[in-house]
């Protein structure tokens, strides 16, 4: 008997190892928006951020070509690559953040800003939300509420409730951004007496994993004054809503108006390279290097450089912020547009979008969201779920997305909404 492409994956990687849908898709060639799986059907890529210009964008794998075909080595050696890149990068930002340490991946980037904040401030305290996904290494993986870190959370970190359009903490929406950062200041204070002390917040600017809530842009202005007032760093993980998929903004940070101290970036800004960075003001980048003796021996070599700057000029040269700002509006009109009993909303924040489904205006309708995508990835559509119950439709396509996208996408999801079961 022929052994099944599942069956090789758990003999070869061990078994549970993760994979989107049901029916895992065998995916096997890329171009811009599209996929093509091993049966040549083809897919409307709507939510992978990963090919942030587009799959296999021809200028990045030219870039990366060239590279690779002239030098490829680490930074104890010194090339000009890794610094334009850096330069480049480091000009979208203000807040006087000018300085990078080049990595492979947003876990590792994330796992060197948490140590950043430390060696600033000297305390090991951090705080995150509690529905939030920052990275697999040991220490973001404390973060992370998919699952129990094996012995307990470490007694230094402090998980705060996410903000929530639904169920707003504090218990309304008008007082969720003073809530909120009470409950920031409150944990602050709890780590501070523990004898740990507090040493940063770390965010998703526009919470994408706990569930893409709509937030008044200045909803983070209280948390980033109790975060000042205690001490503290706040690290602004970009990951997903940086380099231009706020459309009105480069980064999530300015799109709400506040400062942070540390950003993390990653895998958008390779298109698919594994290459990831910690961007930082020079006092808390010399805090770092004076406290801990970092080296990575693929961050930043000029392969990396090369795709990354390739990025940055596709943006640029192919207008994407700005079609990331057109596409969202009309996409969400066209998303807001959807009728289906159990769909309470949809709302976008720049290329990300959320539609969110409850079977009475407030009952996460989990189990009717994950048939649904199925539903859509049959009909050659490929997004996911996100939030607390997992009802949440998220829909984050590569920046390239049009408008023709998007009536593809609104018409598929409406003729699986009309042929979608309602209990009762």
């Amino acid at each position: 008997m022929t052994e099944s492409l599942l069956d090789r994956r758990a003999r070869l990687m061990g078994a549970n190892i993760p994979t989107f849908y049901r029916t895992p898709v065998h995916i096997v060639r890329g171009q811009g928006v599209w996929l093509w799986d091993a049966d040549g059907k083809r897919y409307l890529d709507c939510y992978n951020n990963v090919p942030h210009v587009g799959h296999c964008h021809p200028r990045v794998v030219a870039a990366i070509s060239r590279q690779a075909a002239i030098l490829n080595t680490h930074t104890r050696y010194l090339h000009d690559g890794v610094l334009d890149y850096i330069e480049r990068l480091t000009s979208t930002l203000s807040h006087g953040i000018s300085q990078a340490i080049m990595v492979c991946t947003g876990s590792e980037a994330n796992d060197i800003a948490l140590r950043m904040a430390q060696a600033v401030t000297g305390k090991t305290g951090i705080i995150a939300t509690d529905a939030t996904y920052h990275g697999n290494t040991m220490a973001v993986s404390q973060l992370s509420t998919r699952r129990q870190p094996i012995g307990g959370r470490w007694p230094n970190v402090r998980l705060v409730p996410a903000p929530d359009g639904l169920r707003p903490v504090g218990g309304s929406v008008a007082g969720q951004a003073q809530a909120f950062a009470d409950n920031v200041a409150a944990a602050a204070r709890d780590l501070e007496a523990a004898g740990f002390g507090f040493s940063c917040l770390m965010i998703c600017p526009v919470f994408a994993n706990e569930g893409l809530p709509s937030l008044p842009v200045d909803f983070l202005h209280p948390t980033a004054a109790a975060v000042r007032a205690a001490g503290g760093l706040l690290i602004s993980d970009e990951v997903q809503p940086g380099l231009g998929r706020m459309g009105s903004h480069f980064w999530g940070h300015d799109a709400l108006g506040f400062a942070p101290d540390i950003v993390t970036v990653g895998k958008p800004m390779g298109n698919g390279h594994p290459v990831a960075a910690v961007l930082a003001r020079p006092d808390v980048m010399a805090a770092f290097r004076e406290a801990f003796g970092y080296f990575n021996t693929f961050g930043g070599n000029p392969v990396s450089a090369a795709a990354c700057l390739a990025v940055l000029d596709v943006i640029a040269d192919e207008g994407l912020q700005d079609n990331a700002a057109r596409v969202s509006a009309y996409l969400l009109d066209r998303l807001q547009a959807l009728r289906h009993p159990y769909m309470t909303n949809a709302r976008a924040t720049g290329l990300f979008f959320g539609v969110e489904f409850t079977t009475d205006g407030l009952t996460p309708a989990g189990d009717f969201v994950g048939g649904l995508v199925e539903d859509m990835v049959a009909r050659g559509f490929l997004l996911n779920r996100i939030g607390r119950g997992a009802n949440i439709l998220k829909i984050r396509p590569p920046m390239p997305f049009s408008r023709e996208h998007a009536d593809l996408l609104a018409d598929a999801l409406q003729a699986a909404l009309d042929a979608a079961p309602v209990a009762g």
